[in-house]
């Protein structure tokens, strides 16, 4: 079987570049990268700067425009689609003109991943959001994951999930994402899977247990998804599990433990004595100090309701032994989250820099270095995602697509 792969919402090729460190022969076939809003698409340009363009079917070039205006059929055929897609309502309605169709929330980019399924049918699918995206949204728990499972289901596909601390499997961030590998019944890796219990597959058997050891897991939970996604979306709850697999709509979740290994730590990943630029001097000291501590706050809810609002602290600077926080897209902006370090050269307070940045997430130094301003090669690795867990996950889906006829 070829080793050819979809990109959708490529950011700046944060799942090529894992697959390609592999240098066992995946070859990406078209990608799609568009930030709505965006005068100029920064992200899109670094990766066609790294990676050059893709045309479709037509000759025709769509990978820097909104994925919901792309033909699907016009996309070229590939073996694995994958792609890391915001979390968002996935609530569905009965379509005005017929009773059987069904329509989603007019944006939400799922719809064009089941539409991109759809369309091209690809054995393997290997897809990254954040590990809320178990339990969303808060009112009726579990409902969007639901919905994601119940359209792999209809198109003869089964579902294995996991979510990943990046820092426990030897990354430098301690970044939670929800990892799904959703595989056709029909290949040789889905008819082998078929005859393995679920409790083999989460805790052993599987492609996630294979790319993610884990040490121990609890009694497994089963629910059902069925095939109708208006009932999911009006009555569908239950808590998902950290890990879980799922075949013909059949669910089996767990929580499992991870076999840690050791994380990178933050110190390992510092430059010295770096540009002016990124220290923190004077009167934003106090502001910073004031972000990072501990906070109890009156406040009135919007229906006269009066109430304390508190926060903990946050280690400040951020401590050198331990794996980064989670980087989010405001990063180096005046807020709670920024990353804020001793600079292990001048040992004055400070910012992160675009490497460390970039670092974090486990690219190369200066991938995001191609013309774009600083801010917004922070706001591409908030966006991005912690690399070497692709590299993983590839070395596992290496050893399945050999079985692969």
């Amino acid at each position: 079987m070829e080793k050819t792969i979809c990109e959708l919402f490529a950011g700046v090729g944060g799942f090529r570049l894992g697959f390609e460190r592999l240098d066992s022969g995946w070859e990406t076939t078209w990608f799609s990268q568009w930030e709505p809003g965006a005068k100029t698409q920064w992200a899109h340009e670094c990766y066609v700067q790294h990676y050059g363009d893709s045309a479709d079917n037509n000759g025709e070039y769509h990978t820097g425009e909104d994925i919901s205006d792309v033909n699907k059929e016009d996309i070229p055929n590939h073996t694995l689609l994958v792609g890391g897609f915001p979390c968002q309502d996935y609530s569905v309605a009965h379509t005005l003109t017929s009773s059987r169709g069904i329509e989603g929330k007019k944006g939400v980019l799922w719809w064009q991943i089941r539409d991109t399924i759809m369309a091209k049918q690809p054995p393997f699918c290997l897809l990254e959001n954040v590990d809320r995206l178990l339990k969303s949204p808060a009112k009726q728990r579990g409902r969007d994951f639901a919905i994601m499972l119940s359209c792999f289901a209809e198109q003869g596909y089964s579902v294995e999930w996991r979510v990943v601390n990046a820092a426990q499997y030897g990354a430098a961030q301690r970044r939670r994402r929800t990892f799904i590998f959703a595989y056709r019944n029909d290949t040789e890796y889905g008819k082998k899977i078929s005859g393995i219990s679920a409790q083999r597959i989460i805790s052993d058997e599987g492609f996630m247990a294979k790319a993610f050891p884990i040490n121990r897991i609890d009694k497994i939970k089963e629910t059902t998804v069925g095939n109708d996604l208006v009932g999911i979306s009006e009555n569908f709850t239950f808590i998902f599990e950290n890990a879980g697999y799922m075949k013909n709509g059949n669910v089996f979740t767990v929580k499992v433990a991870e076999s840690e290994e050791s994380p990178i730590l933050l110190k390992e990943i510092l430059q010295s004595n770096v540009d002016e630029k990124h220290y923190i001097d004077g009167e934003k000291l106090a502001k910073w100090t004031y972000l990072k501590g501990a906070k109890k706050i009156p406040r009135t809810s919007s229906d006269g309701h009066e109430y304390v609002f508190s926060e903990g602290p946050i280690a400040f600077p951020d401590p050198w032994d331990r794996p980064g926080r989670t980087m989010l897209t405001s990063e180096s902006t005046l807020n709670r989250s920024t990353h804020v370090v001793s600079d292990p050269g001048t040992g004055r307070l400070r910012l992160l820099t675009p490497v460390e940045a970039e670092r974090l997430q486990g690219f190369d130094d200066g991938w995001t270095d191609t013309g774009m301003p600083d801010r917004m090669r922070y706001f591409c690795m908030g966006n991005a995602l912690v690399v070497p867990m692709i590299t993983r996950m590839g070395n596992v889906l290496d050893t399945i697509i050999a079985e692969e006829r």
